[in-house]
Formats: C-alpha cells, structure tokens, sequence
C-alpha cells in the first residue's frame, strides 16, 4: 500500500496491475479492416495525490492485425485499476501500451474522459500505429 502524502487514504502502486491477465484469440480476417471498438463507463482508478478515486468512461478502439483482445480478460485487467494510484494521462498511456503488447494492433486508439471534479473535465486520448 502507498499512502499519499499528508492523506489518510490509502492505495496500491503501478505494480499491482494485471497486464499478464490479457489474452488474445486470432482474428481470421486479416487483410479486411475493421474497426473494432471496446468501451466502459464503469472505469476507475485512484488520484495519487488525494488517493479518491477518479471514474470514468473508457473507450478503446483498434484495428486488429493478427489478433485481438479477449473481452473476458479485457475485463480482468481493467479491475486491476481500481486500487491503484495513477495519474489520468499515464492511466491512459499504460492501458495503450499494455494493449498494444498483448495484441500489436495496426492502430490503436484510447480514450479516457474522467467524470469532473472539483468542476474540471479531463479526457485523454492517446495513439499507435498508423491509421
């Protein structure tokens, strides 16, 4: 447990999340483009400077080449988050790289838009490979 500074609230690190928890099956199309999109509104992390937690809607969306991404461990993985303290622009950057290391998409797409607090939006989209 990592404890934020001066707070009372209590979370885990980076280290606590699943990525090896992610499977893939083979995508038989390969050749054909198809947008595959995957979305949540159940997403939730831990802010490490606070330690409350932040909740939002995460979308992913990819162009799959080989393979692509199992749901039911899709799932898994994002459970992992919710303990965890981590900032909102590199919550989106671990989920693209843990992502596109399981399936190696042609192009991938992540966007997380957290629910505002204390009156500020954020939404963070971040990006691999060519479209």
């Amino acid at each position: 447990m990592v404890q934020a500074e001066g707070k009372t609230f209590e979370f885990e690190s980076e280290e606590a999340l699943t990525p090896e928890v992610l499977e893939t099956f083979p995508y038989e199309y390969a050749g054909r483009e198809a947008l595959v999109e995957l979305s949540t509104d159940e997403w939730s992390c831990v802010c490490p400077f606070s330690g409350l937690p932040d909740f939002g809607r995460l979308t992913v969306r990819y162009l799959p080449s080989d393979c692509c991404i199992e749901l039911k461990s899709f799932k898994y993985y994002l459970t992992s988050f919710r303990q965890v303290g981590i900032y909102q622009e590199h919550a989106a950057n671990k989920v693209l790289d843990d992502l596109v290391t399981c399936c190696v998409p042609t192009w991938m797409e992540v966007v997380l838009d957290y629910r505002p607090r204390g009156g500020i939006q954020t939404v963070v989209t971040v990006q691999s490979g060519e479209r």
